[in-house]
């Protein structure tokens, strides 16, 4: 009887140890596999917003810790150069108060504070209304590129259904509002508060 327990004891350790051994390298393995995606994700919205850059704009990378969108969050930042000087930047930063959550996005500004566009990297929004936002379900996104505080003024700096001059998605407001707002914000950031953006 002793036998049959200890035998049935070893047996159960042994399974446990080769399912946790499985289970750890499933994690790691898909962990680099995710963090690979995303870097490639990454990589890619980068290329949409500036391509005539001549550095290594993941090495130059550099983050920030400040208040963006009413909440405290690290930013990175992507400065574009060409010839050594910078023309360009490219701001990851998360925007909190999107229909399913955050949205982690990409927003590039020029030097002369304009906008080069937004994309989004990470999303939860709802599939076939809020995740239009994505260049590869729409083009509605693209809309930002060369805009600015000015242009158009504060005011209109809002979806239409809010009496600004953006469209939004049909049975989905909040997540265009979300982006408009995230937009904004950054440029008033960028704007008003360049010394945020430049690196110590």
């Amino acid at each position: 009887m002793n036998k049959l327990i200890l035998k049935s004891g070893i047996l159960l350790f042994i399974f446990t140890f080769v399912s946790i051994f499985f289970v750890s390298w499933t994690e790691v393995a898909t962990k680099e596999k995710i963090q690979h995606n995303e870097r490639q994700l990454l990589i890619k919205r980068l290329g949409e917003l500036v391509s005539n850059y001549d550095n290594d704009i993941l090495q130059d990378k550099y983050s920030k810790e400040l208040s963006l969108h009413n909440t405290k969050q690290t930013i990175n930042v992507y400065p574009a150069k060409r010839k050594g000087e910078v023309f360009a930047y490219l701001i990851e930063h998360t925007y909190p108060n999107g229909y399913s959550g955050d949205i982690r996005l990409l927003t590039g500004v020029s030097v002369n504070h304009e906008l080069l566009g937004v994309r989004v990297i990470m999303h939860k929004e709802t599939p076939g209304l809020g995740d239009k936002i994505e260049t590869k379900k729409s083009s509605w996104i693209e809309q930002f590129k060369g805009l600015s505080l000015s242009s158009p003024i504060k005011d209109n700096w809002k979806v239409k259904r809010d009496g600004g001059v953006f469209d939004s998605f049909t049975g989905a407001t909040i997540t265009p509002r979300a982006i408009v707002a995230a937009s904004y914000q950054v440029l008033e950031l960028f704007t008003q508060q360049a010394n945020l953006i430049e690196q110590e």
